[in-house]
C-alpha cells in the first residue's frame, strides 16, 4: 500500500488531498479519509497538501500510527458496518460518494491524533 491516513485526519477530514488526487483513490468514510490501495498510483500528490500531516507513505507512518496500516487495507477489503460485501476496488471514490461508515479502530477512537 503506498500511502496510509494515520489517525491525525480523524474528525478532521479537510478534503485538500481528495482534489488533488488525480486517480480519486481517497474515499470518506464517516470520521475520517481512507486510500484505496488498490486504486492508488503511488504519485504523493496528496501527501504534502493534507493540513494535519495524516498523509504517510506506508514506509514512513511512525511506529506507534502502524496499525493504520491495516485498517486503513480493512476499510476496502473487509465489509463495512451495514454492508454486506466489501468495498473492494470500485473505480474511484465519485463513483460511490461518501460512505458514512468507518473501521472499527476509526469508529471507536479516543485518542489525541497529535500523539
Amino acid at each position: 500500500m503506498p500511502y496510509v491516513i494515520t489517525d491525525a485526519c480523524i474528525d478532521v477530514t479537510d478534503r485538500t488531498c481528495i482534489e488533488e488526487c488525480p486517480v480519486d483513490c481517497i474515499y470518506e468514510g464517516s470520521r475520517k479519509l481512507y486510500i484505496n490501495p488498490a486504486e492508488c498510483i503511488d504519485c504523493g500528490a496528496c501527501e504534502p497538501v493534507c493540513p494535519v500531516s495524516a498523509i504517510k507513505s506506508d514506509r514512513k507512518v511512525p511506529e506507534a500510527k502502524k496499525a493504520f496500516i491495516a485498517d486503513n487495507a480493512r476499510f476496502f477489503t473487509e465489509p463495512l458496518p451495514g454492508r454486506d460485501e466489501p468495498l473492494g476496488a470500485p473505480g474511484g471514490a465519485g463513483v460511490v460518494g461518501p460512505l458514512g461508515v468507518d473501521t472499527e479502530l476509526v469508529a471507536a477512537f479516543e485518542g489525541d491524533p497529535a500523539t
